[in-house]
């Protein structure tokens, strides 16, 4: 096993509201020297959750919202940041209540996904959400959104449809569909 690269020099290249891009010269055990670009989170950021949140042993909520970076309607889970002086459990039950409508009295985290670590430093908590209660919190998007019930069992055809593009939504339904079916 090579041993970690040691990063020679750090520079912010750009900036923007949201993100952060990061220059990295580094030089690896073998004395080869690259230089790297990274795409960081916005300073004060937390973190991020997804939830997967379930009425049902086999139900999970979905949501329908426009998608900028695609230019179109998607279905996927409910997600957001985690405000400063919040847990990931917190965010993610607030954020249920904001754009599903819902709370869970259980709730807990299942994983962590990189979106892509060659050049993102960016990680998502994935988080399910179980026992719901109706509740719903004023949130911050620009227009209702459309909660769609969908069975953890017809997920081929979920994606296979391309309602649902974004790879994490799919993992953390497939991850979730699996974790239920061994309890």
């Amino acid at each position: 096993m090579s041993e970690k690269p040691k990063i020679l020099n750090r520079k912010i290249v750009a900036e923007s509201r949201l993100f952060t891009i990061e220059a990295l010269d580094i030089e690896f055990s073998n004395g080869a020297t690259r230089q790297y670009e990274r795409l960081m989170r916005a300073s004060g950021s937390h973190g991020a959750v997804l939830i997967v949140p379930l009425i049902d042993k086999q139900t999970v909520l979905l949501i329908r919202e426009y998608s900028g970076g695609v230019d179109r309607y998607e279905l996927g889970l409910a997600k957001g940041k985690i405000d400063e002086g919040e847990t990931a459990l917190q965010a993610a039950n607030r954020e249920l209540k904001e754009e599903v409508g819902y709370g869970a009295h259980k709730i807990e985290q299942i994983s962590s996904f990189s979106i892509a670590p060659s050049y993102m430093e960016h990680m998502t908590e994935i988080i399910l959400a179980q026992d719901l209660y109706p509740e719903k919190l004023p949130g911050d998007e620009p227009e209702e959104l459309q909660v769609v019930p969908w069975k953890l069992d017809n997920l081929t055809e979920l994606i296979s449809s391309g309602l649902c593009t974004e790879a994490r939504s799919i993992a953390a339904l497939y991850m979730v569909r699996d974790y239920m079916q061994q309890r």
